[in-house]
């Protein structure tokens, strides 16, 4: 009996460690009081009381004496942790303490609370705002011709560049008393998301302007002076900006850039001022061979002391005229086969005034501080608006086209091969649309979210291409025949666009997300670093002392919530909802629990070294996005109303992220750097194995099957992309074809049932008409089926070419320099 009280009252006390945070003092106050009220009762024979008190008052004592604390263990953890962290260089520390952090410290440090998810604001358009996607977006990409656009003429049409400048989709970021739009993260994002599934190539050159590039900076670093010029001349088109910051040596190492600006004196509009004199290679820059005014990164420098003391300034940014003299541009790049202007530009001792500095000369050296701080607009809103458009075109079109696409007289989107397809691209669209508008929330309430932002970057990209690799194998050949009634194969071809460009994803997987994210999250972690960079002994002592009691306390309550959620199924896990989503908030209140657990071990392990530890890195990276999207799974469908019809799709996403999470986890203790320990660790943070499991087939039928028929569901699942209603367009085309299938189907499986055959030498239409003329159908059936035959065949043919006109619209390699 005494057993049994003991061990519940040790559950008891567990399980009070997951609902309540109290300092470890406290929490060995109360289990001292239960221990004394229990020997008192006789709860111990003599020999097991002394065990359970020795066990409990020798840690209590050394943790909770300061003296023996100190003494024994932060002094010497102090001295460890300064002699194995490695030294951060400027870049690095600018790149850390970048941004913003939000939701995601909360699935970091182990306890999300989820009011704070609830109450984030659903990004909403304004009025204006939905006006300008409703029309001139929705207008832009009725004009697109994206076959004539990469085949032709490898540029817009002249028209259409003009559209864009006079519709001001430049100006989409600079405020309306500069002439621009002043949109908000989410407006941007949807007509982003709506031309880029038109036509990546118009979608690249509409984007770019808006994300990192001279608007950007000038907006938050420019002089008053600059901003009143160039803005309201960027908004309007009357100067097209590019962004230089790509070399041949530097990459995504864009620190350690070999451009360069040395100080000096030079003649600028007849008169001898204070400048620099340029010399630089740039590659890869969109726009770059349109561009009327060049943003440039170099590393300035001060030999002749012109400017004080310091001969290496750092990075720089300026914005200079294209007709500056010895600026060469205009050469292009051919980034798999679209149409976007992108090309190198190079300057040799180009003299520009201090004024060409963004925010004048007293910002030399601050433009890797001023990227670093601007990248989330790239990052976080065209990217991923690029890759959730491309999930949404891939789940519309292909589900329309498995319905209409027959083989043995059957919809191929019922073979259930297909459907594994369909639910993969239907799950993926969800989940990369929910983690976009949990972002764009996160931008518009002001954040600057330099780690869900990476992660977006990462996964709507990654998410893309395995979204229309699945697409491209469902259509088969139809999706392989390039011509203009191929939706899917400019997109295909240019995925690795977006997986290159604003930080190449291998790197931003395996270094970025959680290498930013540990140190911004982490609620004691930058303490203990700040301790240890500290120079005062005594004062150092203190802040890191206090920050490891809470540390330790933080990783104590994370161990034990892991295994109490862990072995009681994530149930005693607390959820803000009822009903079938419930059981997801407490998986992932599970798996948050897990991670914070096991990254905290793994840092205080490796200390400085986990810093070489790439895949580890990559794989905890994995573990923290996918809580990201599983939050923001959940979080869109309460935004939506709690659709039912959307659940299949919904629990879909949903178990896939976690599933991920869990194999994420187990990945990382069964490659622990101590094998054992980890073990050990994987032994409490799946006491009973993995009990989570990818999405099953049943629900996998679920998600086709609403891909393939017009619905709400499927319209939520799709919104915001252009669907023209002119069936001679792509889109128009298979949304017509889809209606009319799906209206004759009724009357095929009746004739079907009835053993009514088509004779294999009889033309279909003769067929029909025997039919009318039998009295088996009437001619309002037989125009149906005529209609949905000739729509299906619209449908699944491809593009025809001679061999002039194969010829007529492409580079030729004799063409090529």
């Amino acid at each position: 009996m005494n057993v049994l009280v003991f061990f519940g009252g040790f559950l008891a006390l567990l399980f009070a460690i997951t609902r309540y945070s109290m300092p470890m003092r406290h929490w060995g106050y109360i289990t001292a009081a239960a221990l004394a009220v229990f020997t008192l009762f006789g709860g111990f024979s003599l020999g097991w009381g002394i065990t359970v008190w020795s066990l409990f008052l020798v840690p209590s004592i050394l943790l909770g004496s300061d003296q023996l604390r100190r003494q024994w263990i932060s002094a010497p953890l102090l001295k460890r942790i300064r002699k194995v962290l490695p030294p951060m260089s400027e870049t690095e520390r600018d790149a850390i303490e970048s941004g913003t952090v939000g939701w995601e410290a909360e699935l970091f440090r182990g306890n999300p609370d989820w009011h704070k998810l609830r109450n984030t604001q659903k990004p909403v358009l304004t009025t204006e705002e939905q006006a300008f996607i409703d029309g001139p977006v929705e207008e832009l990409c009725a004009q697109i011709d994206d076959w004539d656009i990469t085949h032709n003429r490898q540029d817009l049409p002249p028209e259409m560049w003009q559209y864009i400048k006079d519709n001001r989709f430049f100006g989409m970021i600079i405020p309306k008393k500069y002439g621009g739009l002043e949109f908000s993260a989410a407006a941007h994002s949807e007509a982003v998301m709506k031309i880029s599934a038109r036509s990546i190539s118009v979608g690249v050159t509409v984007m770019v302007p808006n994300s990192l590039g001279p608007a950007e900076l000038l907006l938050h670093y420019g002089s008053e002076q600059q901003r009143d010029y160039y803005l309201p001349r960027l908004a309007d088109g009357r100067e097209v900006p590019c962004f230089a910051l790509t070399s041949p040596d530097a990459g995504s190492d864009a620190g350690s850039i070999p451009d360069s600006g040395v100080v000096c004196e030079g003649e600028f509009e007849g008169e001898k001022v204070l400048g620099l004199r340029l010399n630089w290679d740039k590659r890869y820059i969109t726009l770059g061979p349109v561009a009327t005014v060049l943003g440039l990164a170099f590393k300035a420098y001060d030999p002749d002391g012109l400017l004080g003391d310091e001969k290496e300034l750092g990075i720089t940014c300026a914005l200079i005229p294209v007709n500056t003299p010895g600026i060469e541009i205009g050469a292009r790049h051919f980034p798999l086969n679209a149409a976007f202007q992108n090309g190198p530009n190079r300057g040799k001792d180009v003299f520009i005034p201090m004024q060409y500095i963004i925010g004048g000369q007293q910002n030399i050296g601050k433009g890797w501080h001023m990227l670093v701080e601007s990248l989330s607009a790239g990052r976080g809103i065209s990217l991923p608006a690029v890759g959730a458009g491309a999930g949404k075109m891939a789940a519309r079109a292909t589900g329309a086209y498995a319905r209409i696409r027959k083989q043995f007289k059957t919809p191929i989107g019922r073979f259930e091969g297909v459907e594994e397809a369909l639910a993969r691209i239907g799950g993926f669209t969800y989940l990369m649309d929910a983690g976009r508008l949990l972002t764009l929330s996160a931008l518009d309430n002001g954040e600057k979210p330099s780690v869900i932002t990476a992660i977006l970057k990462y996964h709507n990209t990654e998410k893309m291409r395995e979204a229309v690799n699945d697409a491209m194998d469902v259509h088969g050949g139809r999706g392989i025949c390039m011509g203009p009634n191929n939706y899917l194969g400019r997109g295909y071809q240019t995925l690795p666009v977006g997986i290159t460009v604003e930080g190449a994803n291998i790197l931003t997987r395996s270094m970025i997300i959680f290498g930013q994210g540990a140190i911004r999250c982490h609620p004691y972690l930058m303490r203990e670093m700040q301790a240890a960079g500290e120079q005062d002994p005594v004062q150092a002592e203190n802040q890191f002392d206090k920050a490891l009691t809470g540390h330790a306390s933080y990783f104590v309550q994370n161990l034990v919530r892991s295994l109490v959620f862990s072995l009681s199924g994530s149930h005693l896990a607390k959820s803000p909802v009822k009903g079938r989503t419930a059981q997801y908030y407490r998986r992932l209140a599970q798996m948050s629990a897990a991670f914070a657990a096991v990254s905290d071990l793994t840092l205080m392990l490796l200390g400085g070294a986990f810093k070489r530890k790439e895949k580890l890195s990559g794989r905890f990276a994995d573990a923290l996005s996918y809580m990201f999207f599983t939050s923001a799974i959940l979080k869109k469908f309460e935004d939506d109303g709690r659709p039912k019809a959307d659940l299949p799709v919904v629990e879909w996403s949903a178990k896939y992220s976690l599933y991920q999470v869990q194999l994420a986890l187990d990945e990382i203790l069964r490659n622990f750097p101590v094998k054992s320990l980890g073990l050990l660790i994987r032994g409490m943070v799946f006491p009973l194995g993995l009990s989570l499991r990818y999405p099953n087939d049943s629900l996998g039928h679920r998600v086709a099957a609403l891909m393939l028929k017009p619905g709400e569901a499927r319209d939520r699942l799709t919104k915001g992309l252009f669907i023209s209603s002119d069936p001679q367009d792509v889109t128009g085309k298979l949304e017509d074809a889809l209606v009319k299938v799906i209206a004759a189907d009724p009357i095929e499986k009746r004739l079907r049932s009835q053993q009514q055959l088509k004779p294999d030498l009889m033309d279909y239409a003769d067929w029909l008409d025997q039919l009318v003329a039998d009295n088996v159908i009437n001619e309002q059936e037989q125009q149906s089926l005529l209609a949905a035959r000739q729509a299906t065949r619209d449908v699944i043919n491809v593009d025809e070419f001679n061999p002039g006109e194969m010829a007529s619209g492409n580079l030729r390699m004799d063409q090529v320099a």
